[in-house]
């Protein structure tokens, strides 16, 4: 909070590469997200993931606005967090770029919303979707957790510190 002397109108605007860079100092999960059905069924690479509340169980990402999985999520209002493991960084890539991996190509189940659940992921989520809340230029997307697995609990996580990706060293 700004004090009595400091004012937020008298404050520079902070630039977008420094914020990208001190953001980029906190580590964070990678998950591929998942929405849709049957055709329309697509994943995209997402670190913006977060726990919101145990009662009821809420979880929340954020997507760009021109994010090809926005519309997706929206039409299926339904959405799978897949948590990956350290050997997945080449399918968090593959999910990563405008044009994506197709989940065809990917082993996949449907989950109890419909959505697809990655095979092989460390742990996944599966949301009804019961939010959404504009925030700059990305949507909050906030699920409420309706199907849940941990099928892989001795795989390391992959995680996200500073621009790279890579495997939690330290044994949890």
């Amino acid at each position: 909070m700004p004090s009595d002397s400091q004012s937020s109108s008298s404050t520079a605007p902070v630039e977008t590469e420094l914020l990208r860079a001190v953001c980029g100092h906190f580590v964070t999960g990678v998950t591929v997200i998942t929405s849709g059905r049957g055709e329309q069924a697509a994943g995209t690479t997402v670190n913006s993931f977060t726990s919101v509340s145990l009662d009821p169980p809420l979880v929340l990402f954020c997507l760009h606005h021109k994010s090809r999985l926005r519309d997706v999520v929206e039409d299926s209002q339904a959405y799978a967090v897949n948590f990956l493991a350290a050997q997945h960084e080449p399918l968090a890539r593959a999910f990563a770029g405008r044009s994506t991996a197709s989940l065809q190509e990917v082993p996949h189940r449907p989950s109890a919303t419909g959505v697809p659940v990655l095979s092989d992921a460390l742990a996944y989520l599966s949301c009804r979707l019961v939010n959404t809340f504009e925030g700059g230029d990305h949507t909050v997307f906030v699920g409420e957790v309706v199907d849940l697995d941990v099928p892989e609990r001795d795989r390391r996580p992959l995680v996200f510190f500073r621009g790279a990706m890579g495997a939690l060293l330290a044994a949890v």
